[in-house]
């Protein structure tokens, strides 16, 4: 597996890392644990060192499994997990809303060392911004944290270019995570530019759009009432078809190349800057291995401008989230 450093931080990683979130959620019901233990060691033996995980996924449980997975093996793996919703790490139950209050991410951190299994965080992300907290204190505590030896690095998850300015003036931030694929585009307006002038690398969630770009959801594919993607807009019948234009665009250029979607759709997200590292996820080991063919995908600069050339011309439809999880991206 090929290896990127994220910005100028010096933190090397594997090019594509695991997003580990639907191994005990959303999209249905939780994964046996056996099972994806064994997937989180069979991704460190194929040279996957980066791993997403968060407390909200679970919510807990997820940092557990991979406690649990990487017992004996931690040197061989980079965890990034996240704060910024209430639960009390006490009685490990939510209290609802967000929370990045100085002793609260104190707080929080020293129970996700104990679920983790282990004594520092590799990079340590806030969730989503808490409008209640001035970023700077919030940074600023983080800041503390790596001082003591319990987090090595900094990350700010859907933040904005002014958020992510002032935190980094105070702690510099390693990794930004937002949503970015061919599907959602957004970033390279305004974000891209500035991480790239601040030296902060990218990791892209739903590089696959959850799974839409992969080809594996046409027309007559009904959602699960217990899977998250049921209650997201560009998911959603009337909004398919549309958005399956891309889905074609994406197959014809994988036949081409003798790739699949994913690993077309995931070759395109490496080709915009060095200094992204998607973390596409799965519970499937085949679909780790095709995943992970995408790190060999390459493009010529012919190549990328016909893909961006035809997928401009497409009307994709339908919001990246619910409306009530929109309204928690920063700026």
């Amino acid at each position: 597996m090929k290896k990127r450093v994220l910005g100028k931080s010096g933190l090397e990683v594997s090019a594509l890392g695991l997003g580990t979130m639907n191994m005990t959620g959303p999209y249905g019901p939780p994964q046996d644990v056996r099972e994806m233990v064994a997937l989180l060691r069979s991704a460190v033996e194929r040279g996957v060192t980066f791993f997403d995980t968060a407390e909200a996924y679970g919510p807990l449980e997820n940092e557990k499994l991979l406690g649990e997975a990487f017992e004996g093996i931690r040197d061989d793996v980079v965890i990034a997990t996240k704060f910024g919703f209430d639960f009390d790490p006490d009685t490990e139950q939510g209290l609802g809303g967000l929370n990045s209050r100085p002793e609260h991410i104190r707080r929080v951190t020293d129970a996700m060392l104990k679920r983790l299994r282990t004594d520092h965080i590799d990079l340590l992300y806030q969730h989503r911004v808490d409008p209640d907290v001035p970023i700077e204190d919030v940074a600023g505590t983080v800041k503390e944290l790596i001082a003591e030896g319990k987090v090595r690095h900094f990350g700010l998850s859907e933040a904005g270019v002014q958020t992510i300015r002032r935190a980094h003036a105070v702690q510099p931030v390693t990794a930004l995570q937002s949503e970015y694929s061919l599907w959602y585009r957004g970033p390279e307006a305004e974000l891209l530019p500035a991480l790239e002038e601040l030296g902060i690398g990218f990791v892209p969630f739903s590089p696959l759009g959850a799974g839409f770009l992969t080809g594996k959801i046409d027309l007559t594919t009904e959602l699960d009432a217990s899977d998250f993607r049921s209650g997201v807009p560009r998911f959603a019948a009337e909004f398919r078809e549309a958005n399956l234009a891309l889905v074609d665009l994406i197959r014809e250029v994988a036949t081409r190349k003798g790739a699949t979607p994913a690993q077309i759709a995931l070759g395109w997200l490496l080709a915009q800057k060095p200094w992204i590292v998607p973390i596409p996820g799965t519970t499937k080991l085949h679909r780790l291995e095709e995943n992970l063919g995408g790190a060999d995908i390459e493009f010529s600069v012919d190549e990328l401008a016909e893909i961006d050339e035809a997928a401009a011309k497409l009307q994709l439809t339908g919001d990246r989230m619910p409306k009530s999880m929109l309204g928690l991206t920063g700026q």
